[in-house]
């Protein structure tokens, strides 16, 4: 379970008091079903002991097994865990006796991020890992990041399940446990599996186990760049500018850039598709079929492909953030668009620049290299007010825009390194510092 701040206060209406207000509400009173999981969910954003206190309340004395007060606890122990109430920890660990094995299951993920060291809960879940087949995975990763060592031999076999995400689980952890990284590299086989949660499952997996000889395995993986981009900060660190290598800088530029040859995909068609049958595939919601029509797509003929891209676009793509990456990505890897789809095809790349909606950020970089590469000018234009709110660009965006200037720019030398500088003079992103002395030649 990976929870973004950006998404914390999504009822900005509701204030901290109603909030545990409504918590104190039977169930026959509240106004609507959700009511207990809206407060739960928007007291992330009010730490304090009144906050705490009637958190624990709920878990603790709401004994109905209603609907509304299953999801609502399952969403208390996430937000008690990851406000780092520690006091919490009892009340939370309770829950391991559940029989919502939905709560069990964000339980143990709460238990591991308050780093709990009670003894009689660690014996719990490593009970319930052997018998509770809908949580092995998750109790895995708790045993393994809590460093329990007296779980190494009940994880040891499941290091042969038949189930992909329980595999790579456990040879993670027991990589982790043992210091044994023999088996580590198999993981990388379930980055090409057909189930693509089978695939986040193991780049997680490879992230736990600190795999980062498996980097060029992830990067080919067909998912989402964000999973990708996740990977490589993780397994980076924030003190590895010694490891930044020329390799794993072409290979970030590869990802931001959307260079679909190197992605492996597992999907196949048995025939050429059509253009409309191809753009409705930008919609998958598996990557590995969203690149496989990025691959074909982008060797179409442009006429072909403009109206059809541009029609599905106004009704849909525009708002849709899976098939805006893919849409945005497309724009910049086909040369010979037709001359009357350049304004259309300039807006759309600069709004999507300056969209700063949680759910498109990943098409900002791609939609900066996408107009670099077609219009090196304009972007360059661009940069001044992209540059003016610096300090809230994403560390990928800022990356992406040394990436555009060093790659396709038809600036000076001086010109371009003045550039350059201005953006990563005083940025502390280690990732962006290396992409800008690779671009300067330091």
């Amino acid at each position: 379970m990976h929870t973004t701040a950006r998404f914390n206060n999504i009822h900005p209406g509701l204030t901290c008091e109603h909030a545990r207000y409504l918590l104190t509400k039977s169930a026959s009173e509240q106004e609507s079903e959700s009511d207990f999981y809206t407060a739960a969910a928007h007291l992330i954003n009010c730490p304090c002991v009144e906050t705490e206190k009637a958190l624990i309340e709920f878990l603790e004395y709401r004994l109905s097994s209603c609907q509304s007060v299953k999801i609502a606890k399952r969403k208390i122990v996430e937000v008690l865990a990851r406000l780092g109430y520690m006091d919490a920890v009892p009340a939370i660990g309770k829950c391991l006796w559940s029989d919502d094995v939905y709560l069990v299951e964000n339980t143990v993920w709460s238990l591991q991020i308050l780093k709990c060291q009670d003894h009689v809960l660690i014996e719990k879940m490593i009970d319930i890992l052997q018998s509770d087949v809908a949580n092995q995975r998750i109790i895995i990763q708790c045993m393994a990041s809590l460093d329990v060592h007296e779980s190494v031999d009940v994880i040891y076999p499941f290091q042969f399940s038949s189930v992909p995400g329980i595999k790579g689980a456990a040879i993670s952890a027991i990589a982790n446990l043992t210091r044994n990284c023999e088996r580590v590299s198999e993981i990388s086989l379930n980055l090409l599996l057909p189930n693509q949660m089978d695939r986040h499952f193991a780049i997680q997996d490879l992230i736990d186990a600190n795999a980062t000889d498996q980097i060029p395995e992830i990067f080919s993986s067909p998912v989402s760049p964000a999973f990708k981009l996740r990977a490589v900060r993780n397994l980076y660190g924030d003190n590895v500018v010694d490891r930044i290598d020329s390799c794993l800088l072409s290979s970030l530029d590869s990802l931001l850039s959307c260079d679909v040859s190197v992605i492996n995909c597992v999907h196949r068609y048995d025939e050429t598709p059509s253009g409309e049958f191809l753009i409705r595939d930008l919609y998958n919601t598996d990557f590995s079929r969203c690149y496989l029509a990025l691959k074909f797509l982008s060797t179409s003929p442009a006429p072909e492909i403009f109206p059809l891209l541009k029609d599905s676009w106004i009704r849909e793509a525009h708002n849709d953030y899976g098939a805006h990456y893919c849409f945005v990505s497309l724009l910049g890897m086909i040369k010979d668009w037709p001359k009357e789809a350049e304004p259309w095809i300039i807006e759309v790349l600069t709004s999507s620049i300056f969209n700063i909606r949680p759910q498109f950020q990943k098409s900002r970089a791609a939609s900066a290299l996408a107009l670099a590469k077609q219009y090196p000018r304009m972007f360059c234009e661009l940069m001044a007010e992209i540059l003016s709110s610096h300090d809230s660009l994403p560390w990928d965006m800022r990356y992406a825009l040394i990436q555009a200037i060093d790659n396709y720019s038809e600036l000076d030398t001086a010109s371009k390194n003045k550039m350059i500088l201005e953006i990563s003079e005083h940025d502390k992103d280690l990732f962006v510092q290396a992409r800008a002395r690779r671009a300067l030649a330091i």
